[in-house]
C-alpha cells in the first residue's frame, strides 16, 4: 500500500484531520496525485462515514429505459449510470473540469488536438483493467453516420481517436475547442469495456463506485459498494436504491414517512411547509435550468426584431419569480447562460418589464392588432407562466392566445414544429456547449431558426481561444447579441430544490444539474 493511500484511508476513517492530511501529503510532494474530492471537502463538513442504504425517490423513469449509454436521457437513469460508470472527466462543484478516469490532459496551441493520460490500475467490475482501447470503443459507440446516440452531435467534432500505448488517448478535432474536456464529462460518454454490446449493456459493467445488483426499468434499481473503487474518498454508502416515484406529492409523502432518504424536485408550492417537517432538510442550489419561449425568426411576424423585443419587454419577470418559483430562482435576461456559470455576463443591463417599450416596438413593427399564439405543454409550470405573461402583455396592448397542448407528443408534434412555443433547458456546463446546442445556425436543436452572422463568428472564435480573458469578452458579447436580437424570451432561471432527511450529509454542492451534479450517490454520506 502506498503512503498516499494510507493517508487517504486515515482521513476517510477520521483518524487524522483534513489539515493534518494536507500537511503530510505536501511534505511528501504528492499533492498532484490526490483525488480532487479530498482537497475540496470544506472544513465545516463532517468526516464522511461509510455504510447504510441510500434510498432515492426520483421521477422520469420509464419501462423503456436502458443502460446503453447512447439512449440515456433522464436524470433517474444517468444518476444510476454514474453510480456504476465513470467518464474521463468530471465536473467539480465549482463547474470546472477535473480528472476522473483521465489522470491529466493537454492540448496543442490551437486546441485541435488533445492528449489524455489514463489512470493506471483502474479495474472494471468484471476484473478487466482499463486501457486506451476501452476509451476508444466507448466514445466511438456514439460516433458515425449510423449512430442513434443522443450524444452524436456532442462527439461530431471528433475527427479521429487513437491510442498511444495502453494509457494514452489522442483526440483530433475538426477545429479548436478549448472546452473539449467539458465534452468528455457528458453523461452519455461513460467508459465501458471494449466490445460491450446488446444485452451486455444491461449488466452495467463499469469502473464506478457501485456495482449493479438489480435494474427494473421504470421501477427500481439497486447497487452495492465497489470495494475496489479507485477514488478512496468517494462512494460512502453500502448500497444505493433508486425508486421511480413520478408524482411529487408521492415523493414528498415517502420522504416524510422515511421510506426514502432523498427526493428530487421538491414542490415549490409546498416546500416551505416541508422545510418545517421534523428531520427534513431542503437542499437548494443555483442552477442553469431555465424556461424559454422560442419563436421562429424566419417566420412572420417573428422575423421582425421589433416584434421579438416587444415580447421580451412585455413579461414581468419579477412577478413570475415571486408567484411561479416562490423566489427559488432568478430572473432571466433572454440568453441561456446562468448566473452560476464561468462567463456569465453580470454587467449586461437587466431587461425589466416595460409596457411602454413593448408598445413602442410593436407599433414600430406595424402589427398592433396582431394576436400571438403561444403553444404550451400542459405540464410543469408552463400554464402558470403563460397565464401571467398573457396578463402582463395585455397591459402593453399585446394580445396573446394560450394554446394548451397535450403533454403526450408535445416534443414530437409541437416544439420545433410551431412558430411560438414554450420549453425548458437544463443548461450545460460550458457556454460553448449551451450556445452550440440550440443557438448556433447549424444546431440540430436550433428551435428559433436563428442565424446571426456575428454571433456564429464569435462562437467559432471563442471555442478555440485558450485565453480565458479573451474568451469571456467574446461570451459577454454573445450573451448581449442573444438577449437583444435572439429569438427566444427567457424569463426565469430555476434553482435546484430538493429535500432529504437530516441524516444525509454532503459538502459543497455542484450546480450543473440535479442530485449534486448527478453524483450524490458517490459524494454524499450518512451522519454517524
Amino acid at each position: 500500500m502506498s503512503r498516499l493511500t494510507k493517508l487517504e484511508r486515515l482521513l476517510t476513517k477520521g483518524k487524522i484531520t483534513r489539515r493534518e492530511f494536507i500537511t503530510r501529503v505536501s511534505a511528501l510532494g504528492l499533492t498532484a496525485a490526490l483525488t480532487p474530492a479530498l482537497l475540496t471537502t470544506p472544513a465545516r463538513a463532517s468526516i464522511p462515514k461509510k455504510g447504510g442504504r441510500f434510498r432515492m425517490g426520483m421521477g422520469g423513469g420509464a419501462m423503456s429505459d436502458s443502460l446503453d449509454s447512447a439512449t440515456i436521457n433522464e436524470v433517474i437513469v444517468y444518476n444510476l449510470n454514474w453510480q456504476i460508470r465513470n467518464n474521463l472527466v468530471e465536473i467539480d462543484y465549482k463547474g470546472n473540469p477535473i480528472p476522473e478516469l483521465a489522470e491529466s490532459w493537454e492540448s496543442t496551441p490551437d486546441a485541435a488536438k488533445w492528449i489524455f493520460k489514463l489512470r493506471k490500475g483502474v479495474q472494471f467490475h468484471n476484473g478487466k483493467t482499463l486501457d486506451a482501447e476501452d476509451v476508444i470503443y466507448s466514445i466511438n459507440h456514439h460516433r458515425g453516420k449510423d449512430s442513434k446516440s443522443a450524444a452524436k452531435g456532442v462527439v461530431e467534432p471528433i475527427k479521429d481517436i487513437k491510442a498511444d500505448g495502453k494509457h494514452e488517448v489522442v483526440f483530433t478535432l475538426s477545429g479548436g475547442n478549448a472546452d473539449f474536456p467539458f465534452v468528455l464529462s457528458d453523461y452519455h460518454l461513460t467508459i465501458v469495456p471494449a466490445g460491450t454490446s446488446g444485452a451486455e449493456w444491461e449488466k452495467g459493467i463499469g469502473t464506478g463506485g457501485y456495482i449493479l445488483q438489480d435494474f427494473e426499468p421504470g421501477v427500481r434499481s439497486l447497487t452495492k459498494n465497489n470495494p475496489n473503487y479507485f477514488k478512496s474518498g468517494r462512494a460512502h454508502f453500502d448500497e444505493v436504491e433508486i425508486l421511480n416515484i413520478a408524482d411529487t406529492n408521492s415523493r414528498t409523502s415517502a420522504l416524510k414517512t422515511k421510506r426514502i432518504d432523498y427526493m428530487q424536485r421538491a414542490e415549490l408550492k409546498t416546500v416551505d411547509l416541508l422545510r418545517n417537517a421534523p428531520d427534513i432538510q431542503i437542499i437548494r442550489t443555483t442552477g442553469s435550468w431555465h424556461y424559454t419561449m422560442p419563436m421562429f425568426t424566419d417566420v412572420a411576424p417573428f422575423d421582425n426584431n421589433d416584434v421579438r423585443l416587444a415580447l421580451k419587454y412585455a413579461v414581468d419577470r419579477e412577478q413570475l419569480l415571486k408567484i411561479v418559483l416562490r423566489g427559488y430562482g432568478s430572473v432571466g435576461n433572454d440568453h441561456p447562460i446562468g448566473p452560476n456559470q464561468r462567463f456569465f455576463a453580470s454587467e449586461l443591463p437587466q431587461r425589466i418589464y416595460d409596457p411602454d417599450k413593448a408598445k413602442f416596438h410593436l407599433k414600430k413593427a406595424g402589427i398592433a392588432d396582431y394576436t400571438f399564439k403561444l403553444r404550451v405543454c400542459q405540464t410543469l409550470a408552463f400554464i402558470d407562466i403563460a397565464t401571467i405573461y398573457k396578463e402582463n402583455a395585455a397591459e402593453a396592448g399585446i394580445n396573446i392566445e394560450i394554446v394548451k397542448e397535450p403533454a403526450d407528443g408535445y416534443y414530437n408534434e409541437v416544439w420545433m414544429k410551431k412558430p411560438w412555443t414554450m420549453t425548458w433547458w437544463s443548461g450545460r456546463p460550458s457556454e460553448d456547449w449551451m450556445f452550440s446546442l440550440t443557438y448556433a445556425a447549424d444546431a440540430d436543436w436550433n428551435d428559433t431558426h436563428w442565424k446571426h452572422k456575428r454571433f456564429n463568428e464569435l462562437l467559432l472564435k471563442a471555442r478555440a481561444e485558450l485565453d480565458k480573458g479573451k474568451r469571456r469578452d467574446m461570451y459577454v458579447e454573445m450573451q448581449g447579441i442573444c438577449s437583444n436580437e435572439g429569438g427566444t424570451v427567457i424569463p426565469l432561471f430555476k434553482d435546484i430544490v430538493e429535500a432529504a432527511n437530516t441524516k444525509v450529509k454532503y459538502s459543497n454542492l455542484a450546480s450543473d444539474t440535479e442530485c449534486d451534479g448527478g453524483k450524490n450517490a458517490e459524494r454524499w454520506w450518512f451522519e454517524a
